[in-house]
């Protein structure tokens, strides 16, 4: 089996909807963004699949070496042997790398957060360095991108966070933040025992509140010229912004579990993005306010 196809059977066997994005890239972007994926799967996979802390650690520590050792031609794992053609070819940071580990390390080293500030930070290592890295596979010439890859990535996280409340809750683990919590009257037994109250509703809503103003920031950040670059961004933010309005339209019932959309609807989201910004590009084509993009 090769890098790639090590990267592939990653990405394919966690039944990601991002997967979906990637068919409309270059083949050479798509394996850049497919081994980004697997890469991120991996070192997630240290902290959710391995119920030894000391050894979560250890195997994160490797991970941090077999960054550098990336970064210094000497990659071992079929991941990072996947990922070294790109580092150079799209200016990958070497630290983005190492902050998503320090991202999942954070996940050993606390399970709550006292306020947004400090949450905002692991939605930065845990996603926002990840639009980063792929905003860059996907190619961008105006560097306003990088704003928009930033929120749209603490977008997608606080969309997580609202959706896995009642599963992330069952490890022991609740990321919403203590003092919005207390804000509103809600408290940690509450989301540990799966209850639902008027109050907790309220908080819910707080919090969706918040990731839509995200989604928001991030779409007024995207300059036109780096739009259609972006397609593959923008199909995903489609279907997780629909995950987060599917939560809001049926009154956070996030403590019955996760919200899922249906794979019908996935897809309805992801064709009519794409005849829409196919549609846009084209026009701003006509205009001159774009240039080709291959």
């Amino acid at each position: 089996m090769t890098p790639d196809q090590y990267c592939a059977e990653k990405t394919a066997a966690s039944g990601s909807s991002f997967s979906i994005s990637f068919r409309f890239l270059s083949d050479e972007r798509r394996r850049a963004i497919t081994a980004l994926y697997a890469f991120c799967r991996e070192v997630d996979d240290v902290v959710d699949e391995c119920r030894d802390e000391a050894i979560a650690r250890k195997k994160l520590a490797w991970w941090r070496e077999e960054v550098v050792r990336l970064y210094h031609d000497a990659p071992q794992h079929p991941v990072t042997l996947a990922l070294k053609p790109s580092t150079d070819t799209y200016e990958l940071a070497e630290e983005h790398f190492i902050a998503i580990i320090d991202g999942m390390e954070m996940d050993l080293d606390r399970n709550r957060y006292a306020n947004f500030t400090d949450l905002s930070l692991y939605c930065y290592r845990a996603a926002s360095v990840v639009g980063l890295l792929a905003a860059a596979i996907f190619g961008l010439e105006d560097r306003r991108t990088l704003d928009y890859a930033h929120d749209l990535g603490m977008a997608f996280q606080l969309t997580n966070i609202l959706r896995d409340v009642k599963e992330d809750g069952e490890r022991n683990r609740i990321y919403l933040p203590q003092d919005e919590l207390a804000q509103f009257g809600v408290s940690e037994e509450d989301i540990l025992q799966g209850r639902e109250t008027p109050q907790m509703k309220q908080l819910f809503a707080f919090q969706a509140e918040r990731a839509e103003s995200f989604y928001q920031k991030a779409m007024a950040a995207l300059p036109e010229g780096d739009r259609y670059r972006q397609l593959s961004g923008l199909i995903m933010s489609a279907v997780y912004h629909a995950t987060l309005q599917a939560i809001i339209e049926r009154d956070y019932p996030v403590m019955q579990g996760r919200v899922r959309l249906p794979t019908w609807k996935k897809l309805l989201l992801v064709l009519r993005c794409l005849y829409q910004e196919k549609r846009r590009y084209r026009k701003n084509l006509r205009s001159g306010l774009v240039k080709p993009q291959a």
